[in-house]
């Protein structure tokens, strides 16, 4: 078949669809309207809060005048493409959100076994505790870590008192410790709640099997919990990164390590206002994200686990 015959049936398959969507005959198309309908305020607020501005991106990062909008140019994106600089950027945010994201995993896993496997004393107020950080704006977490490990932080002066080392010497708020420690407590949340639903599907029996058969506790988990839950780590991790790649708040008060969300930042800053490298930035990072996380669902079992 032919591009033009194909685009043509396509086109005739759309049509008789929103011809039967808008007068449906059948008890089938009239439950496809009900969806249409209830769908319809979601497409609405991603066409005018996700497409429009998207495309808005597209045309910025081409434009050769961004300030009306006028000719085409290549220009931001050979910037992006050949300087250095860009590519120094992606790396450090990768491997910093890469490395935030594993061990919020590792301890969501913790958490959330604790939480499902064990009687633990004030139980709600542990879960209270530990999903309070997703409420919390990403400059509040940043002055949480600045109350404990800043020059006048509870933690810092606690040490200085004991060692009798200076406090600015360990304030280590604005350091690339109290950023990696304000990313972790942020996402250890959305991992632990990703987690506990899929410990919610576990296999009880099969444990006790184990048990029975003379397994220890470690090796329970390893041989039989671990590959149960197994999904959900990869959706904890879907999550957590994707997460970890839009924190902003955090990272522009703690300006210790150079991430994409602050480079975004700078480029559109008074003195270094650069608006079609922001877009060409905005863009790439877009696409990664995407990206990222159909081949990371490709790893998700959907039955186990909902990202």
């Amino acid at each position: 078949m032919s591009v033009r015959k194909s685009a043509t049936a396509s086109v005739r398959r759309v049509a008789s669809l929103a011809s039967t969507t808008a007068r449906p005959t059948t008890e089938r198309e009239r439950e496809r309207r009900r969806i249409a309908v209830l769908c319809l305020p979601f497409f609405a607020l991603a066409i005018v809060a996700g497409f429009v501005p998207l495309a808005m991106l597209v045309r910025i990062s081409f434009a050769e005048d961004t300030i009306w909008m006028e000719g085409w140019s290549l220009e931001a994106w050979e910037t992006l493409a050949t300087t250095p600089a860009y590519w120094r950027i992606a790396w450090n945010t990768l491997w910093f959100v890469g490395l935030a994201t594993g061990v919020s995993v590792a301890l969501g896993v913790a958490v959330a076994h604790a939480l499902e496997k064990y009687d633990l004393p004030a139980e709600r107020v542990v879960v209270a505790a530990v999903s309070f950080p997703i409420a919390l704006p990403g400059i509040v977490v940043a002055y949480l870590i600045t109350v404990l490990l800043g020059n006048q932080g509870v933690v810092t002066n606690a040490i200085a008192t004991v060692t009798g080392a200076s406090a600015f010497d360990l304030a280590s708020a604005t350091a690339i410790t109290g950023l990696f420690l304000g990313y972790v407590y942020s996402l250890l949340p959305r991992a632990t709640m990703v987690l506990r639903g899929t410990y919610a599907e576990v296999n009880a029996q099969a444990e006790e099997a184990a048990r029975t058969l003379g397994a220890s506790r470690w090796e329970t988990f390893y041989h039989v919990t671990l590959p149960e839950i197994r999904p959900g780590i990869a959706a904890a991790a879907i999550l957590t990164f994707r997460s970890g790649l839009a924190i902003f708040g955090t990272v522009l008060i703690l300006q210790s390590h150079k991430v994409i969300t602050l480079q975004i930042h700078n480029e559109i800053s008074v003195g270094s206002y650069a608006p079609d490298v922001a877009a060409t930035i905005g863009l790439v990072y877009v696409v990664f994200i995407v990206a990222f996380t159909f081949v990371g669902l490709r790893f998700v079992d959907d039955d186990a686990v909902e990202v």
